[in-house]
């Protein structure tokens, strides 16, 4: 999918990098909080086209041999089995996946510290596995009343309570699956215990979003606080660097709220003059330089309203699927009534209904049951909505995605590019195996699809053209089973589902 170039990663780069190790040489050591997804962020890549999944990584092969990285992962977090809902994995599975990816790219993990343990079983069994695998683990107990008890959190029975971790680098990444991990406690202590040995270690935070320099309310903001509305977040003026400075910044709540702590903290830890004590407000404490890439501020923006519209969706499955809470749709509201958005301002979701709706008006002949459409935005000089619709070979996602290489391919609907035989085969199988439902689904249709190819010169142009759906939107009127979802996000497709279950279709 061919898009509007708003953001320059380079340009960026460069400017992020210059800022971090301006930071740096203020102190001995910085232990650099990491906000967001570290691997890839696919929200920063949908909001700011032309940000790579992967700046972050780059950005750390820039900084060189300087760095070092920690995984910080709550107990709490282990015990309820949270899951992250870009890769479907649980917080210990998708730390695994962390460490794995950033190996293969020569980025090495010194350890995993688990926080706020208070002898949960299953975080001493992923101790375990992780120690298995020959990965360094440290426990930090729970800080009893932390943060607000300041005359124990600043003693040795607070910060200095957990063993150091040895960190060798002038650079420590903290980083987590997400938030309430423990990296600001776990920096905090290291620090308190490192000062008291003569180390001037600091601390900053890098996150993405919000932008610091842009509006609270600039459409890039927005999409970050629908990003964030299942954990109550909105952006708001920075209050201390109004006081500070007079002049306004973007900051969030949560930072805002809980600074009050942090400075009593700070004035602790560090001495007048202390560049650590230069903080004077949260918006201090980032390293954010994300606004220097930004090169087309409308494209931004449109790009902003379309993720605002597809977190709308999301909250509204996750609330089908008990993932969320009416506080999160009732939040999710009030951001899209800010910007003026409605559902169907998605052009993808006005073409699946419209496609059930044919499906609905025509039926094929001999097919029981209810009926399903998907839509595909595609791009092929101009813009093109490809729809599918589902039948008694067919999901309608695999409908659309088949019409859509196809489309993108130049072949006539006309032609198959499906060898037929393969297809009666897979169905019987399925059939044989006591599945009631034999229709093909993503996954199929492209198994398929590579199979047919071998011998159809047709189905092979149709696998060439799967790279041009990288970016494109698609939706569809129900909640998709794994075996369309899975591969459709594997091909970067940005989906969205109207909140509707399988059983109700």
């Amino acid at each position: 999918m061919i898009r509007e170039k708003g953001f320059d990663t380079d340009l960026y780069l460069d400017a992020q990098v210059k800022k971090i190790f301006e930071r740096v040489k203020q102190f001995d050591k910085l232990y650099l909080e990491f906000g967001g997804k570290l691997r890839f962020d696919h929200h920063a890549s949908r909001v700011l086209p032309g940000y790579e999944v992967d700046t972050k990584v780059q950005m750390l092969k820039q900084l060189g041999n300087d760095i070092e990285i920690i995984h910080c992962i709550s107990a709490k977090d282990i015990e309820g089995r949270k899951v992250r809902r870009d890769f479907g994995l649980t917080y210990e599975d998708q730390i695994l996946k962390d460490i794995h990816d950033l190996n293969k790219i020569g980025l090495d993990v010194t350890a995993v510290v688990i926080s706020r343990f208070n002898n949960e079983s299953s975080a001493l069994n992923f101790k375990q596995k992780l120690e298995n695998r020959s990965i360094e683990v440290w426990i930090n107990y729970e800080i009893e009343n932390y943060p607000n008890d300041l005359e124990l959190v600043t003693s040795d029975e607070g910060y200095g309570k957990p063993e150091l971790v040895e960190t060798k680098k002038p650079i420590i990444i903290i980083t987590a699956p997400g938030p309430g991990s423990g990296k600001m406690g776990f920096a905090m202590s290291q620090i308190f215990q490192e000062r008291k040995k003569g180390v001037k270690s600091g601390f900053a935070k890098f996150e993405t979003f919000p932008i610091w320099d842009l509006p609270v309310n600039h459409p890039v903001n927005v999409a970050y606080e629908a990003a964030t509305a299942d954990l109550g977040d909105f952006n708001c003026v920075d209050p201390w660097h109004m006081d500070a400075y007079g002049c306004k910044a973007t900051n969030y709540n949560r930072d805002v709220e809980n600074f009050g702590i942090m400075r009593k903290i700070i004035d602790l830890l560090a001495d007048p003059g202390d560049p650590l004590s230069s903080i004077k407000s949260p918006t201090d404490m980032g390293v954010n330089m994300a606004s220097v890439g930004i090169i087309d501020d409308k494209v931004i923006q449109k790009a902003s309203y379309d993720e605002v519209i597809r977190r709308y969706y999301r909250y509204q499955r996750d609330f089908i699927e008990g993932a969320t809470n009416y506080d999160t749709l009732t939040r999710m509201s009030e951001i899209m009534t800010k910007v003026s958005l409605d559902p169907t301002d998605r052009a993808v979701a006005v073409g699946a209904n419209q496609a059930m709706q044919d499906a609905k008006n025509d039926p094929l002949k001999g097919f029981q049951g209810n009926y399903t459409g998907s839509a595909i935005e595609v791009y092929k000089e101009e813009e093109f909505i490809i729809t599918g619709k589902n039948s008694p070979l067919l999901y309608s996602e695999s409908a659309a995605l088949l019409n859509a290489v196809k489309f993108l391919a130049g072949i006539p609907d006309e032609i198959d590019v499906l060898s037929s035989i393969n297809i009666k085969s897979l169905m019987s199988l399925k059939e044989n195996m006591g599945n009631s439902d034999v229709c093909l689904d993503v996954k199929e249709v492209l198994d398929t699809l590579a199979i047919s190819s071998v011998f159809n010169p047709n189905a092979a142009e149709c696998l060439e053209v799967l790279p041009k759906l990288k970016g494109c939107e698609m939706h569809s009127t129900h909640i998709m089973k794994p075996g369309c979802e899975n591969p459709l996000k594997s091909l970067g497709v940005n989906l969205t589902m109207d909140p509707r279950l399988p059983i109700q279709l």
